[in-house]
């Protein structure tokens, strides 16, 4: 199937809503869906070295507590696409706020090993929702001339917890003298990260069950006077502009039955073109390594001869940089499109990983202690920082906004939450393998990472399409519309819905 490049849907922008101050804010609000990913994500990190002497860890065992949160996150972001079509994008927000709540709160009393691979795993579920969501439910309440900055609030918010999460480790180790010391109420400083998470788990909660439901969902369901509500107190459209809005939505929903799986599908055994791009997407995004720098950047930088608080430091600047880079992937993100950044993105990390394995190459083992000469030191920390800037600015949000809008309306929760779990799946792999990996020389992890990283940047040449500008219910001229999956009981509407 060949996928259009630069096909665009359109109305006219009077038809497609007004950027209020309340859409802003509502899609600020789900957007907290991605801090909490970010934040949850990210404060393992200042715990690792902790953990692993709290409980006795092998490499193996300690790879799979940091990244056993991932499994969750598949879980529950295949869950969630389907959570989101039964009960609402709304609600679905709140059962990731509970989820990630107590998860916080449980990881940080553990007392076992397997005690903390489950909570962590329970954390994952409510990651997976709230990165799930927070796109689907943005794209669906924003016009198509600026869903591309109000996507991008997703990982703006995603890179400011990780950021908080980073410092906030900092901060306990520096207030306790390191990590693994008493800080509080008899509790290391390791465990107030992870209960500090539930704080902005449970802000998130609180406002997001205030927010409207999307109006392509209550269309989904029936609720037309309600959708047309939201439509007109959100969006800003007339009564005669709104009722247009709604015959359009209702055009490509499937309001007869439920989604299924099988929509997914465009024969017996094999998913529709554009959800294998939607698959691969996710995918490439995680094989770069990314998550390795977030997960694993203290530790990282203390094996290659820094200390422990340089290695927090590092690690919080490291962050800044990516908040940096996402400020820019939202200022080019609706002029340039998305495949422009995708490509920048993946020629940028394909030279930095490339170097940052040249300079850890040069690593040496003095006494069993692993070091870098300083010039090469500072090459790997330029080299990390280039590739936090080109994934920062490309494929941290591009993948996600590309998630949230390029799915027609009638798969776009299922095919948005195969996708995202794929990309935990993807991120799971990554995170496990890397302390294996780094046992061999870190200089073969990021010449792999290099490798997706320029096979990334050709897939995205050959086959993503470009999505600037189009309105959400033009998505299937993307698909093809001979390869959507059709049912004798759905028929699109051809008369107006009143």
């Amino acid at each position: 199937m060949h996928i259009p490049i630069d096909a665009a849907g359109s109305s006219a922008p009077e038809e497609d809503g007004q950027a209020s101050r309340r859409l802003v804010g509502m899609a600020a609000v789900a957007a907290l869906g991605g801090f909490l990913f970010g934040f949850d994500s990210a404060i393992i990190n200042g715990t690792v070295d902790a953990i692993r002497h709290q409980f006795d860890l092998s490499p193996a065992v300690l790879g799979f507590v940091v990244s056993c949160a991932l499994l969750g996150a598949g879980v529950g972001a295949w869950s969630a696409g389907i959570c989101a079509d039964r009960i609402g994008r709304v609600r679905t927000m709140v059962v990731a706020s509970i989820l990630l709540t107590v998860s916080s709160i449980g990881s940080g009393l553990v007392f076992a090993v397997w005690d903390l691979i489950a909570w962590r795993f329970l954390g994952g579920v409510g990651i997976g929702f709230a990165s799930v969501i927070a796109p689907a439910y943005i794209a669906e309440i924003s016009p198509a001339r600026i869903r591309g900055r109000l996507a991008t609030m997703q990982q703006m918010a995603l890179v400011i917890g990780i950021f908080l999460a980073l410092l906030a480790s900092a901060l306990f180790a520096h207030l306790a003298g390191g990590a693994a010391k008493e800080l509080w109420l008899g509790l290391d400083a390791w465990r107030w990260m992870f209960i500090s998470a539930a704080v902005p788990a449970i802000v998130y909660g609180v406002l997001a069950a205030r927010l409207p439901e999307s109006p392509r969902y209550l269309v989904n369901k029936g609720r037309i006077d309600e959708a047309g509500q939201v439509l007109r107190d959100v969006l800003g459209l007339v009564d005669a502009a709104s009722t247009r809005k709604i015959h359009e939505i209702h055009q490509t929903v499937n309001t007869e039955r439920k989604q299924r799986f099988s929509d997914l599908l465009g024969g017996k055994f094999y998913f529709l073109p554009l959800v294998w791009v939607g698959i691969l997407l996710s995918v490439f995004q995680q094989l770069v390594g990314i998550n390795v720098i977030f997960y694993y950047s203290t530790t990282l930088w203390q094996s290659v001869g820094f200390q422990e608080s340089d290695s927090f430091l590092i690690s919080v600047i490291t962050a800044v940089t990516n908040i940096v880079a996402t400020v820019i992937a939202i200022s080019l993100i609706d002029k340039v499109g998305r495949r422009a950044l995708l490509l920048f993105g993946a020629g940028a990390m394909t030279l930095s990983l490339s170097l940052m394995a040249v300079a850890f190459a040069q690593s040496t083992v003095v006494d069993g202690v692993t070091t870098l000469p300083s010039s090469w030191g500072t090459v790997a920390l330029i080299g990390a920082n280039v590739f936090v800037i080109g994934f920062g600015a490309s494929w941290g949000p591009v993948v996600w906004v590309l998630l949230g809008e390029m799915f027609p309306n009638r798969i776009r929760a299922l095919a948005l939450g195969l996708g995202a779990a794929a990309q935990w799946i993807a991120n799971f792999v990554v995170s496990t393998t890397f302390p294996s990996l780094a046992a061999f020389g870190l200089q073969y992890a990021y010449g792999l990472y290099g490798a997706f990283a320029l096979l990334a940047l050709i897939f995205v040449w050959k086959m993503v399409p470009e999505t600037k500008g189009r309105q959400l219910e033009s998505m299937d001229e993307l698909a093809g519309e001979d390869e959507l999956p059709t049912h004798p009981h759905h028929q699109p509407a051809t008369t107006p819905v009143n």
